[in-house]
């Protein structure tokens, strides 16, 4: 599968050496998980997610790549120089933001996702940018990988990070009342 079917957003990056390293993290972690794009399409975006929650995994992250994007360019018009903020770091930073969960995820004989051993040893936020570093990601990007989830509130995250971080709770939190936790 080519990963732009998986992920269109890719085109959004206008840094072609940026491109094509988001692009192949996303081809590794794929060459090294047992998920499929089709599971990405039907897993369910969180592994708390209850029977009635039925919003993918590919739902939920491009999601996130749409907010952060549209969030930071209201940010741009509004705040200009005074906030400077790099497109290309942001929306790369969506994109790998969950990565490593295709190493931390795994399916029982149902098809249904659940946390594997490597999983339960190294969450997605360091798996994913062990991922992206073998890959030659820049610093920057790795750093919204590692700060997105609640690892990161012990970090002081740039301010691309913050925007992917509240980007992915905004599309996470509303369900939260539907979830197991």
């Amino acid at each position: 599968m080519d990963i732009l079917e998986l992920w269109p957003e890719l085109a959004w990056i206008e840094d072609a050496d940026l491109r094509k390293k988001t692009t192949q993290t996303w081809e590794l972690a794929l060459e090294r998980s047992v998920l499929s794009p089709e599971d990405l399409r039907c897993i369910p975006f969180t592994l708390k997610a209850g029977p009635d929650l039925k919003v993918s995994f590919m739902a939920h992250k491009r999601a996130v790549v749409h907010v952060a994007k549209e969030s930071a360019l209201k940010m741009i018009e509004f705040f200009g120089g005074d906030l400077p903020i790099n497109m290309d770091v942001v929306i790369a930073g969506a994109i790998l933001a969950d990565v490593g969960k295709l190493l931390e995820y795994e399916l029982d004989e149902n098809g249904n996702s659940f946390q594997g051993v490597y999983g339960q040893y190294v969450r997605h936020p360091f798996s994913g940018v062990s991922l992206a570093e073998e890959c030659g990601v820049p610093a920057e990007i790795c750093h919204i990988i590692a700060a997105h989830a609640a690892e990161g509130d012990l970090v002081k995250r740039t301010t691309e990070a913050y925007i992917v971080h509240h980007a992915d709770f905004m599309t996470f939190l509303p369900f939260k009342s539907r979830l197991i936790v």
